[in-house]
């Protein structure tokens, strides 16, 4: 199973961060087709790390079941869109986009 991670840096203004992120939420629902009910993603909040306070701040989570599937999500329109929100919200840098394989 491959996953989309995203890694948001610490916003600038947390509140702000959380509210847009809301938002966010919604336009990945609405692009992707996801209804408001299912939630086929994971979103972890980071608190810190063993040697103090964390880069991260929020980590999210997307399961694909093939690299194709993953491809394909992420050259659709609606996924670019998504895209370029991610980077808008991300007031503490560019958020960090990882794909990661689950053994």
């Amino acid at each position: 199973m491959l996953q989309l991670i995203v890694l948001y840096p610490q916003p600038t203004d947390v509140e702000k961060f959380k509210q847009d992120y809301k938002v966010h939420t919604r336009l990945l629902h609405e692009k992707m087709g996801i209804p408001d009910n299912v939630k086929p993603y994971k979103i972890t909040k980071i608190l810190s790390t063993p040697t103090g306070p964390a880069p991260f701040y929020l980590q999210f989570s997307m399961p694909f079941n093939s690299m194709e599937e993953l491809q394909a999500a992420m050259s659709s329109t609606g996924m670019q869109e998504v895209g370029a929100d991610a980077q808008r919200i991300s007031t503490g840098g560019l958020p960090v986009i990882m794909i990661g394989n689950e053994e």
